[in-house]
């Protein structure tokens, strides 16, 4: 999964605050040709051809695991981004415990292919309140046809939902997202 651009530039002489000013390239979120969905707090995963894969990142200067597969690197964070696949060490067994809890093998995936977000009591310090780790498609996230574009018109629709943000979704594939946190705001439990 490529880095999703957030919809407004950042001040990174101001702590990375963002600004009132579009970042280059989101004219189409503005023209309302994009769908926008909830942001789920959790785990990024791919489920590609029987295979369950994490989000994994890393700087310039670290090394990757082996099995890394980049996406996308950042110049100006130097961070890389990518995929590794999930083991069956400790550190994969919510992501196992998901893939259980779908009825799925875990030696052989049987859930469509795409991308999900992994949610549950061990993930993320669950602000979703799940109660159990389960794969949460993208695809078929809530949409908000309501959701303004407008720096202020959009921190007010923002502030009472209990959500972590909004994904804009292009038809060819592109992304942008804005989160509460973008705009100094909590989530409300």
């Amino acid at each position: 999964m490529k880095k999703i651009p957030t919809l407004f530039k950042r001040d990174f002489t101001n702590g990375g605050k963002i600004t009132k000013d579009y970042v280059d390239g989101v004219d189409w979120v503005l023209n309302g040709e994009g769908v926008a969905t909830r942001k789920y707090d959790g785990t990024s995963v791919l489920i590609r051809d029987g295979r369950m894969y994490k989000r994994y990142e890393y700087k310039d200067g670290k090394i990757a695991p082996t099995d890394f597969e980049e996406v996308d690197y950042d110049a100006e964070t130097g961070k890389h981004v990518g995929w590794v696949q999930v083991g069956w060490g400790s550190e994969d067994k919510w992501f196992l415990d998901a893939i259980k809890h779908h009825g799925a093998n875990p030696d052989k995936v049987t859930l469509t292919n795409g991308t999900y977000e992994l949610l549950g009591p061990k993930v993320q310090s669950n602000p979703e309140h799940a109660t159990e780790h389960y794969l949460q498609p993208h695809w078929l996230a809530e949409s908000y046809p309501d959701v303004p574009t407008d720096f202020e018109g959009l921190q007010a629709w923002l502030t009472d939902k209990d959500i972590e943000g909004i994904v804009w979704h292009h038809p060819d594939g592109r992304m942008a997202k804005i989160k509460l946190k973008d705009f100094g705001l909590k989530r409300l439990t």
